[in-house]
């Protein structure tokens, strides 16, 4: 591609965001590698020195929740020593000019490290939950709800419920869950009603989130 070419792309994306009232930006882990976050797929990936079905499945939190507890607690060590990087910030301000003029911006994004909040975004979906969240495994428990929990070195590991004594468990999607209803449910709602996406940082090969930027295509965005 020539600088006259890729020139032109550019000029052509901010004239498609200029004019949308109602944008998303649909967004994985390569946002976050700027930060320093590993990414799954990448070379030296976060999950090299474990195997997933012992850290990331309902399997291996059932056969060893201290394994998965320590593993989520050095990953919340890990991003607690990193900040939003320019990507984050610029997703940001974009939000805060799209609000200026009464317009709509929104993230939507695979990523559980919560650094688009940290950035300044206020309307994030998570389609993957967030790590500095932890709910009680008991799905009949009132701790079942998701509660903010920044805590990197719990008493007892893994950590009990307060209500009902099962094991509490990290606010995240593993590997054999469904994504939660009202996240993807919101997500495709607004990628229905979107002028236009911006897809940054995922592969955009796992589903049904891949989905999300053909949605809007399909809605005319």
């Amino acid at each position: 591609m020539s600088l006259d070419q890729l020139k032109d792309l550019i000029e052509e994306a901010a004239r498609i965001i200029s004019e949308a009232n109602i944008l998303i930006s649909f967004t994985g882990a390569g946002v976050s590698a700027e930060s320093g976050i590993p990414t799954f797929r990448g070379s030296g990936g976060l999950w090299e020195n474990y195997k997933i079905e012992d850290v990331a499945t309902p399997e291996g939190f059932r056969k060893n929740p201290e394994l998965v507890w320590r593993f989520y607690l050095e990953r919340r060590k890990k991003i607690k020593e990193t900040k939003p990087n320019p990507a984050h910030l610029a997703l940001a301000e974009l939000e805060s000019i799209f609000r200026d003029l009464s317009r709509k911006f929104y993230v939507i994004t695979q990523n559980i490290d919560n650094l688009h909040r940290l950035a300044g975004n206020k309307n994030v979906i998570e389609l993957h939950g967030n790590i500095w969240y932890t709910r009680c495994s008991n799905d009949y428990c009132e701790n079942s709800r998701p509660f903010y929990d920044d805590n990197i070195d719990y008493e007892e590991i893994p950590p009990r419920c307060d209500l009902c004594g099962s094991y509490l468990r990290p606010h995240v999607v593993w590997f054999g869950e469904p994504l939660p209803e009202d996240a993807l449910s919101e997500a495709f709602k607004l990628a229905s009603m979107a002028d236009a996406v911006i897809v940054i940082g995922t592969s955009g090969v796992v589903f049904p989130a891949a989905y999300i930027p053909y949605v809007v295509k399909e809605h005319g965005g």
